[in-house]
């Protein structure tokens, strides 16, 4: 009969997770590159921005111009924006996104889907299994 000691069959579970599972690195948002030419601000990477969130495109850009009360619209990779608008607001405004829309309430894992249940969206985490409600719009 097998050995029944808690630590190896701990040890026997962790070998069978995935490595994404017990990888500790830490989900970072890039920045917002881009510079203001005339009135516009322009931001370089927001191709990057959205496949980094797991979300689309027009999700976020969506979300940015309510929240920073412009009009804007995908140019190919880049975002272009109506108005001046410093990059440190517009870096606020994609964390505050991500927390939103994109980070697991229980777990903080990236990991999680947009789900629409009953005209209610929901957060579903890939990860750890948790629904949320989404409180605000997209």
């Amino acid at each position: 009969m097998e050995d029944y000691d808690y630590s190896k069959i701990l040890e026997r579970a962790r070998s069978k997770l995935p490595e994404e599972i017990l990888n500790k690195e830490r989900f970072e948002i890039p920045k917002a590159r881009g510079h203001i030419q005339g009135g516009k601000t322009i931001i370089a990477n927001f191709n990057q921005i959205a496949s980094s969130l797991g979300r689309e495109q027009q999700q976020l850009l969506k979300y940015l111009q309510r929240e920073l009360a412009t009009p804007a619209e995908i140019d190919g990779p880049r975002l272009v924006l109506g108005r001046r608008i410093n990059a440190s607001l517009i870096n606020a405004k994609i964390e505050q996104f991500a927390k939103e829309f994109v980070l697991c309430v229980e777990c903080k894992k990236p990991d999680t889907k947009i789900i629409k249940e009953d005209k209610i969206l929901t957060l579903k985490c890939m990860v750890c299994g948790a629904k949320h409600p989404i409180r605000s719009k997209i």
